[in-house]
């Protein structure tokens, strides 16, 4: 996986990546997740940096670490991590989103339309 270094900092950027395998059931809860070695390794990353992710999403409750075995999806991670990325996508992408509609003359009614067409793919496509 590539981090691009003019985003978000890199521990954030490996958080949502976290976060997505979460979201997509990838992880599930209680799942052991990969010592902060064996991340920093397979993303080609800093061990330092995995860790400040791992700290960052023990803050939001996503994961835990249980002494000397390692770190695993808690029971809220689902719900935490829908919530985490629902605020950075409102605070964070949205508004570009809203800019570039705005610069185009887009209407919402052009994106609930697009959207639905996403929707019925993206379920047909993952079922």
């Amino acid at each position: 996986m590539q981090f691009q270094n003019n985003g978000p900092a890199i521990y954030l950027q490996i958080a949502d990546y976290i976060c997505e395998k979460i979201l997509l059931k990838e992880w599930k809860t209680e799942d052991k997740v990969p010592s902060v070695r064996e991340l920093a390794i397979q993303l080609e990353v800093n061990p330092n940096t995995v860790m400040r992710t791992y700290e960052f999403l023990k803050q939001q409750e996503i994961i835990n670490d249980k002494r000397g075995v390692g770190y695993f999806i808690t029971p809220l991670a689902y719900k935490n991590a829908v919530a985490y990325r629902k605020t950075e996508f409102l605070e964070k992408e949205l508004p570009s989103v809203f800019r570039t509609m705005n610069m185009l003359g887009l209407e919402t009614e052009d994106l609930a339309i697009r959207f639905e067409k996403f929707k019925k793919q993206y379920t047909a496509a993952t079922n």
